[in-house]
């Protein structure tokens, strides 16, 4: 009976953060609720103790339930038939069994039905769905859309489907169109009020939209006629109970085969609208986005983590001239750096969640009634931005990954990993759409280079480097020489950053073009800093950490110095020129 959450030591300990008694003290307001609900907490260990066993359960019917129906789903799939979706039976079965577990709708108010849980448990619950399987993870992960329903909606959109969300009701967001991509400002798909049912009504067509079918859309669609910007569009709520909804076709996909990625088709759909018009994605979409982007960092984390187990099992068990496979240094190494990228993925992913989880439970509590203190400001203002920050590097770094240790996993396994025999092959189709959909890696550059260029992310570096290396007895018992070795990786980190800031100075003041042809360089030297800073912090607390540690600090000491390297060897004029002559090959090429 495997339980995905209770092997896995590095996740229980992220509830040992010093962060978290600040977002449980914010997040359960007083522990107002106590006596309320038969599930609040009393107090901060009752709260940990409520998110423990909520891990538990979500661990148990992962390894059990979605983890033993992944190949099956990969291969049924979902099926189209009359403009509607039928999910694999396995994807059913997953979602019949979390549903009767009363872990839907888990963030959520318990005023909803929902648990109330912060967005550490949260995410957490994510990755390891994701790790059982990365398709399912994203029916699983789409009841994020009630988030927005609660952070922004009517109270009377509230009361009519928030309640839904512990019952299993499905969601969606509907953003992209065949034309409008990642570019959302060109969405077309239009909405008119109705003013005789008092409704409005949307038109159009929407594609490659995750969990197409479900019963809860939250839709992107533009509101005022004659405009072609993001000034023009708003967002609105559909129920599919409402009709003027068909599924025109499933899309036939590399991976994540268990979750319907639907073409759409609008013909007087009617339509509730959520919060302000105009503001569809300069706000709320925008909002939704990062936590969808949160969501693909767990999703990529869950991955990185089965392939590492798939690929560390192999290993143990291959035999080749006598001797165990992980016995080879090209191995054990190889082994070695999927681990570190794991953890790197993983540190960055709970600190991003936790600056999430300050500024949101945050701002739950502002009312007529009740403003924040200038301190109080200044905390949700800190938190806002480091979760602004990080966000693009953890989406970016966290799904090439991910990507990187499907690939390094199929390697161990050498021929056999390229079979459908072994999960590695499926790993490996699924990670692919990581780093593409809710912005490839290309936009979270474009999202993130604005603080290397501002120097912020200089400046949370330099905080990083500001805490004293201390570590605990228990990890020095462990590990003896911890405190030493770790003095040693703060020093080169230091080195680094030195580094860093140099190649940013040898950029800045240049044209907007070369500074966009270097962002992703400097966009990763800050991530890989970052990342390593943060595994050195979590070995101060756990042994289990001083390895991935020391691994990951000397790759990215590697990888920095090729960028840096590429970086003050380049000429401005000359590099872009050359690229652009590169562009330039395909009118000489015999393309039709």
């Amino acid at each position: 009976m495997a339980n995905f959450y209770k092997d896995n030591s590095d996740l229980k300990f992220q509830f040992s953060n010093p962060l978290m008694k600040r977002i449980v003290e914010l997040k359960e307001d007083g522990y107002k609720d106590f006596g309320k609900y038969d599930d609040a907490p009393k107090n901060f260990e009752d709260t940990i103790d409520s998110y423990d066993r909520v891990m538990d359960i979500i661990g148990q019917i992962s390894g059990d339930t979605i983890n033993e129906n992944a190949e099956q789903v990969d291969i049924d799939g979902p099926v189209c038939k009359d403009g509607r979706v039928t999910y694999a039976a396995g994807t059913k079965i997953n979602h019949d069994t979390l549903t009767k577990a009363g872990v839907y709708g888990m963030s959520l108010p318990r005023c909803y039905g929902g648990l109330n849980l912060s967005m550490v448990p949260y995410v957490m619950a994510a990755e390891i769905v994701g790790r059982a399987d990365a398709g399912f993870a994203n029916i699983w992960g789409l009841q994020d859309c009630a988030e927005t329903i609660w952070e922004f909606a009517s109270q009377e959109i509230k009361d009519e489907f928030l309640p839904r969300i512990k019952n299993g009701e499905t969601c969606s967001m509907d953003l992209t169109e065949p034309d409008a991509g990642s570019d959302l400002q060109a969405v077309s798909l239009k909405a008119t009020f109705d003013e005789a049912k008092n409704i409005w009504m949307l038109n159009g067509v929407k594609r490659f939209i995750t969990n197409g079918d479900a019963d809860i859309k939250l839709v992107l669609a533009r509101s005022e006629a004659g405009t072609t910007d993001a000034r023009g569009l708003s967002y609105f709520v559909y129920d599919k109970k409402w009709g003027g909804v068909n599924v025109r076709r499933i899309e036939n996909k590399l991976g994540i085969h268990g979750s319907p990625t639907c073409e759409l088709v609008f013909h007087n759909a009617p339509a509730k609208l959520i919060g302000d018009r105009k503001m569809g994605l300069i706000k709320y979409v925008m909002s939704l986005m990062n936590g969808a982007r949160l969501g693909v960092g767990a999703q990529s984390v869950g991955i990185s983590e089965a392939a590492y187990r798939e690929a560390l099992k192999y290993a143990n068990e291959r035999e080749q001239y006598g001797k165990k496979i992980i016995e080879f240094p090209a191995v054990y190494e190889m082994l070695g750096i999927i681990k570190a990228k794991l953890q790197a993925s993983r540190a960055i992913l709970y600190e991003t969640s936790r600056c999430v989880d300050v500024y949101k439970a945050m701002n739950s509590l502002l009312s007529p009634d009740r403003k924040f203190t200038p301190d109080e400001r200044k905390e949700n203002k800190k938190y806002f931005k480091s979760a602004d920050m990080l966000t693009p590097l953890l989406k970016m770094t966290s799904s090439e990954f991910c990507n990187q240790n499907a690939y390094d996993a199929i390697q161990v396994h050498g021929g056999s990993g390229y079979m459908k025999e072994y999960p590695v092959e499926r790993l490996y189709r699924d990670a692919r759409i990581t780093s593409i959909y809710e912005g490839a890696s290309q936009l979270q550059v474009v999202a993130a280079q604005r603080y290397v260029t501002n120097g912020s992310y200089l400046e949370m570096i330099k905080e990083y480097e500001a805490l004293p290396v201390k570590v605990s007895a228990e990890v020095e018992a462990a590990c003896p020489g911890a405190q030493k070795k770790l003095e040693t990786l703060k020093s080169k980190l230091v080195a680094m950053t030195e580094q860093y800031a140099k190649a940013v100075a040898d950029v800045d003041g240049k044209s907007d073009e070369y500074i966009d042809f270097h962002a992703r360089r400097l966009c990763e030297m800050a991530a890989y800093i970052i990342e390593s800073y943060l595994l050195v912090i979590d070995a101060q607390r756990s042994a289990s950490f001083i390895d991935s540690a020391e691994i990951f600090t000397n790759k990215t000491e590697s990888w920095n110095t090729e960028h840096f390297n590429y970086i003050e060897n380049s000429n401005p004029e000359e590099v872009l020129k050359n690229f652009k002559n590169v562009s330039a090959d395909l009118s000489k090429l015999d393309i039709e």
